[in-house]
């Protein structure tokens, strides 16, 4: 796990001769890192903050940047929009590719008058019947949505809506909670199917049937003990890679922590 400290902002502060006070913009993108902190504290001189291609799961601590215009938290785990009630002056808000299903949190963003820009594409809360509608007359103050401009009929004709599409829109939430809740149970039971071997790879308890080991006596009598390995760990990356399941926080921060490993290993 890769956190914000002061020497990863310094770094990321040389245009600014890596004073981190007085910044105001900072890139911290594809940094691995997996919770937003101190930085409210640390750069409160902040317009513009770029975390995309993380794995932060959630938005917190930001409340007190009051200059924060621009803030791009693209390719992340989040599944609500909160927290950013006290960024007075954010402007633009990128979500593109998170897991947000709770539409209704989209109305936590009403305080933020000053908000014009709104991106979620690639959020499951898109896939919901009469999202934009709702979206659009959720947050009066937007002129851009998904890179789409709000026209002033269409704001009129959602306005209209807006009670109707709000009965719609918590009923899809509910579903898919549902979904979500099975989901994580689904990825509970895949963590415990699995177990460490002794040279730190995954194994299960399936093929330890007899008629396996002959076999396996076989392969060691046919190839070297070191294409063997190589072989099994062959095997073992084919069946992470290509055994189906669904595109959730979870799936992403075990393909990472997976490629994490191997690079270590590589790296051994």
């Amino acid at each position: 796990m890769v956190y914000i400290t002061e020497e990863l902002i310094r770094r990321r502060a040389e245009h600014n001769d890596c004073e981190i006070f007085s910044l105001e913009e900072v890139s911290l993108h594809q940094q691995d890192i997996e919770r937003i902190e101190h930085i409210d504290r640390w750069c409160r001189e902040l317009k513009i903050l770029y975390l995309h291609n993380n794995l932060i799961p959630r938005i917190e601590n930001l409340g007190r940047l009051k200059k924060l215009e621009y803030l791009n938290l693209a390719l992340n785990n989040i599944e609500v929009i909160e927290n950013l009630e006290g960024c007075e002056s954010l402007q633009k808000l990128d979500l593109t590719v998170n897991f947000v299903g709770l539409l209704s949190s989209v109305e936590s963003l009403k305080h933020n008058i000053h908000l014009r820009e709104l991106f979620l594409v690639g959020n499951p809360c898109t896939e919901f019947q009469g999202y934009r509608q709702y979206v659009v007359a959720a947050l009066p103050q937007l002129k851009w949505l998904d890179g789409t401009e709000i026209s002033r009929s269409e704001r009129i004709r959602a306005s209209q809506g807006l009670e109707q599409a709000r009965r719609r829109v918590r009923e899809q939430e509910n579903e898919y909670l549902r979904r979500r809740e099975e989901q994580k149970e689904e990825a509970a039971r895949g963590k415990k199917e699995k177990k460490t071997g002794f040279d730190g790879r995954w194994y299960t308890d399936i093929n330890t049937d007899s008629q396996d080991k002959e076999n396996q006596g076989l392969k060691e009598n046919l190839r070297s003990p070191e294409k063997e390995e190589q072989a099994e760990e062959e095997e073992q990356e084919r069946e992470f890679w290509h055994t189906p399941c669904s595109f959730t926080p979870e799936s992403r921060l075990e393909a990472h922590r997976h490629l994490e490993e191997k690079r270590k290993a590589n790296k051994k």
